[in-house]
């Protein structure tokens, strides 16, 4: 993990978070405002972790997960440039319920968590607007797996496929960031199965299949695929 200086002035989380603060507050959170990077593979947070700053990915990508009772690792969702990581426990817990690990090359910044529920003390349209933050991110999750959960194995194989082609990289040829095994732990299915659907659906001509290289050639399919399957 690296460390930066950041500033707010050309940053993206302005317009998605500082709209309604005055310039005083910006400048108050931003002189403790820090960037750290991350490489694929590194845990930004574990589950357990005391919640101390207010997360938001900058860039990159990635996955939150649990411990499931029997020690497995069970992903919640992913997490895009532009998300807030840290607000499904925030306000609720003293704790992260969940890790967040870099799936990519990934930037994080940090705020002042203090700063921030102070902030929200007083003002009241900031505050509403957290709370909007918070319900989308919840309702993301919430409808997205419910979603897998009504589709057999090809279904949410497909889903997976057409998430990451997409709301994440807009193309359909791409390098899948995460492996059989994380598709598995995301759809609740085995490994295997994930592979010999991934296998069924290069056979069938629906996708390419170079290593961990995606590229779909018959997105209408698949989609029907997922929407039916």
């Amino acid at each position: 993990m690296n460390t930066f200086e950041c500033t707010c002035e050309r940053c993206h989380l302005r317009t998605l978070f500082f709209n309604h603060i005055s310039k005083n507050d910006i400048r108050s959170i931003c002189t403790q405002k820090v960037e750290h990077r991350y490489e694929k593979g590194d845990v930004i947070l574990c589950e357990g972790d005391p919640i101390k700053n207010f997360l938001y990915l900058k860039e990159g990508l990635v996955k939150l997960s649990r411990t499931t009772s029997d020690d497995k690792e069970q992903i919640i969702s992913f997490a895009k440039p532009f998300d807030f990581v840290s607000l499904l426990s925030v306000f609720s817990s003293e704790n992260y319920h969940y890790t967040v690990t870099a799936i990519e090359d990934s930037t994080t910044c940090e705020l002042d968590l203090g700063q921030v529920k102070e902030i929200a003390r007083e003002n009241g349209v900031f505050t509403l607007d957290l709370m909007t933050r918070v319900s989308e991110a919840t309702d993301r999750i919430i409808l997205d797996n419910l979603e897998i959960k009504q589709k057999h194995l090809h279904g949410r194989v497909a889903y997976v496929l057409l998430f990451f082609a997409q709301n994440v990289y807009g193309r359909d040829d791409f390098e899948l960031p995460i492996s059989r095994k994380e598709i598995a732990e995301y759809i609740g299915m085995t490994t295997e199965n994930v592979i010999r659907t991934l296998s069924e659906f290069k056979k069938d001509k629906i996708i390419r299949i170079f290593g961990k290289e995606i590229d779909i050639i018959d997105r209408e399919r698949l989609e029907s695929i997922s929407l039916h399957g």
